[in-house]
């Protein structure tokens, strides 16, 4: 073999090493793994049972009528307040009312407990919880003494009983305007979430 040859045979080598070696720089192992992440919203899903608390006909004054009903948290985060906005519509059967409001004869008192020993929470009159609550912020249940939450909240799947009593007020004057009248009431309960979790 001439120098010549020998000469393009080395550098030919040469070429190949480094091509070789140029190419090993870009051959590695690699892997690779994705996430799938999910922002999912709670719930507040509020219920009162049963949803006709009260429903009576043929009260005079001096009736008095104890009822319980319970609200129960039905969604998946914790309830911490609740507010009641009360609304009513009386029926004037005779149209002879001139003003008289019945809601004003009707005074309601929030018990913790049946016993007749007990003195109420809060009480009011219907037409007074009416005008507190016009505005539609709502009584705070929690703040009057009514809601007793154990943990200070209602948490996901649980409920808590509450009672109440409606009296027909005997205000030892003619109350005969408000004879076959109707009140037709309605509670609402409106309930917040508790104070956001930092460590979410």
């Amino acid at each position: 073999m001439s120098l010549k040859q020998k000469l393009g045979m080395g550098v030919a080598s040469a070429a190949l090493g480094l091509s070789l070696i140029g190419g090993g720089t870009v051959a590695y192992f690699s892997d690779k793994v994705e996430t799938t992440n999910t922002f999912a919203a709670g719930t507040l899903d509020l219920s009162v049972d049963p949803e006709v608390i009260i429903d009576v006909d043929k009260i005079k004054p001096g009736d008095e009528m104890e009822r319980a009903f319970q609200l129960v948290n039905k969604g998946t985060l914790k309830i911490k307040d609740v507010n009641l906005i009360s609304n009513y519509e009386v029926i004037d059967a005779k149209g002879d009312n001139d003003g008289a409001d019945f809601g004003e004869h009707i005074k309601v008192e929030f018990l913790w407990n049946l016993d007749k020993g007990t003195q109420p929470v809060f009480e009011t009159t219907l037409a007074e919880l009416k005008a507190a609550t016009v505005d539609g912020k709502g009584i705070d249940l929690v703040d009057k003494g009514v809601v007793k939450y154990e943990g200070q909240g209602l948490a996901p799947g649980k409920d808590d009983t509450f009672y109440v009593k409606f009296s027909f007020v005997d205000n030892q004057e003619d109350q005969n305007v408000f004879q076959g009248d109707q009140l037709k009431l309605n509670w609402t309960f409106n309930a917040t979430q508790g104070k956001p979790n930092p460590e979410k």
